[in-house]
């Protein structure tokens, strides 16, 4: 069951969704131009990409749909800096991946990147606020780490669950947890890769609709790696990827 404070929050997200598709014809802030990724398993090269081309723009929901294998999560992690393409190029606001060291590649990840993964990967002895917290100090926040952290909660609808421990928590709220330690550094861009998978249906829709606020309420551009059909109903842009190539590029939610 929807608690309050969240179906207060996605009733909201309505008022937002013209706000956001506006977007779609903004500058982009992601540019990956001919990306390949090869991998080298045994004595056998396995295409992951296949000379992927595309532009994400500013403040939009992105979804990279794909079923499994279909390099959706690659071109996820090439995006984030994870991994390098084998040829072609990644461009982040504006400046080449491939031209920044280490210490910058970690330093983006930190501030200018969150990351929401299929498994919340939350530490299970830390409350919901610790575990935003935990972030805080990884990036190097020192000050007002509880008041940023208690701000990220409160987007996502789980203010007054701020200090209870993942096992007091649904499915559903500890994948908001992983949602507000993404937002709490307040990133340009949050990547999220199947973030409803372990979720049912009903609850997967809220988190889809969820991110949708976000990107309107926060100006957050979100590119969400999916295989669920139900993205269509939220995402701004969608990018239909199989066997390492885009075949399709459609506007669910155009201008």
């Amino acid at each position: 069951m929807t608690d309050l404070r969240l179906k207060n929050i996605l009733d909201r997200s309505e008022s937002y969704v013209g706000k956001a598709a506006q977007q779609v014809k903004a500058e982009p802030i992601i540019q990956v131009e001919n990306a390949t990724r090869i991998y080298q398993v045994g004595s056998n090269n396995v295409h992951a990409l296949r000379n992927i081309s595309l532009e994400v723009p500013k403040g939009v929901l992105a979804a990279l749909k794909g079923r499994s294998g279909s390099g959706k999560t690659t071109l996820l992690n090439l995006i984030g800096g994870l991994d390098k393409p084998t040829s072609g190029t990644v461009i982040l606001f504006n400046e080449p991946l491939s031209s920044m060291t280490a210490d910058q590649l970690v330093d983006y990840r930190r501030h200018r990147i969150g990351f929401v993964f299929q498994s919340f990967a939350i530490m299970p002895l830390f409350s919901a606020r610790e575990n935003v917290e935990l972030m805080l100090r990884i990036a190097g926040y020192n000050e007002d780490r509880k008041v940023a952290a208690l701000r990220a909660l409160d987007i996502v609808g789980l203010g007054p669950w701020a200090n209870h421990r993942p096992w007091e928590l649904s499915g559903g709220q500890q994948q908001r947890v992983a949602i507000a330690r993404a937002l709490a550094t307040h990133p340009d861009l949050i990547l999220a890769d199947e973030p409803t998978g372990e979720l049912d249906s009903g609850t997967g829709r809220q988190i889809m609709a969820l991110f949708r606020y976000i990107v309107a309420r926060e100006g957050i551009t979100v590119v969400m790696a999916t295989h669920d059909p139900m993205i269509e109903e939220y995402a701004h842009v969608v990018y239909e990827l199989s066997d390492g190539q885009i075949q399709d590029v459609h506007y669910p939610h155009p201008a």
